[in-house]
């Protein structure tokens, strides 16, 4: 704890760097991963391996992920960032699939009887729905990407894994708390405000069905 407030500049950078690491990984992460959930709630035979091959990357130990992706990728953001990208996959996958599967059959059937073309009831009827849930899956990502963010600086990434491993090279315990503390405190921020934009859109959701 003292180690940040007698470097706050310092703490502060690395935890900016640590939030746009984790952010950019759980951007692309959300971008591949909604149109895959959708994909696999429609085409049900893609399920499963898709499912699978997310399930077993996010079980490969982050530094010998890191270690694989280096030849490739080199050192620094890059692989840091695809690494996060692609653990981030499973959650935000999986829940998107869970949350289109939930959209009820006779909510659907109406949509159909409206008129409504595949790519209107999705965007219409199927997203607005599934969205608590697509949210759900980013928020766990999110905070899964921060911890594993910190392993993130073995391969020059910087970020609050900087600190811990300056610290544990050092033996100084407070560099080594300053991180941690840090990295505990970004995770419950994101996780209270991604928490907070699902409550918002769920209540959105629900006034515009009373209002229907």
């Amino acid at each position: 704890m003292q180690y940040i407030l007698d470097n706050p500049d310092v703490v502060w950078q690395r935890t900016l760097e640590t939030a746009q690491l984790v952010g950019v990984a759980v951007l692309i992460a959300t971008l591949i991963g909604v149109p895959l959930g959708i994909l696999i709630s429609k085409v049900r035979w893609l399920a499963l391996p898709v499912l699978n091959i997310t399930g077993v990357m996010y079980t490969v130990p982050s530094l010998a992920f890191f270690a694989i992706l280096i030849p490739y990728t080199g050192l620094g953001m890059r692989t840091a960032t695809t690494a996060l990208a692609i653990y981030s996959l499973l959650a935000i996958v999986r829940n998107t699939a869970a949350g289109m599967d939930e959209v009820a059959a006779p909510i659907n059937d109406a949509a159909r009887g409206m008129g409504m073309t595949n790519l209107q009831r999705l965007r219409m009827v199927e997203l607005p729905l599934a969205l608590p849930y697509i949210l759900a899956g980013i928020r766990i990502a999110t905070v899964a990407a921060i911890g594993i963010a910190v392993i993130a600086a073995v391969v020059g990434a910087g970020g609050l894994g900087r600190l811990i491993f300056d610290g544990i090279r050092r033996l100084d315990t407070s560099l080594i708390i300053a991180g941690a503390l840090m990295s505990i405190l970004l995770a419950l921020l994101a996780d209270a405000a991604l928490s907070r934009v699902a409550l918002v859109f769920r209540g959105d959701l629900r006034a515009s069905s009373e209002r229907g």
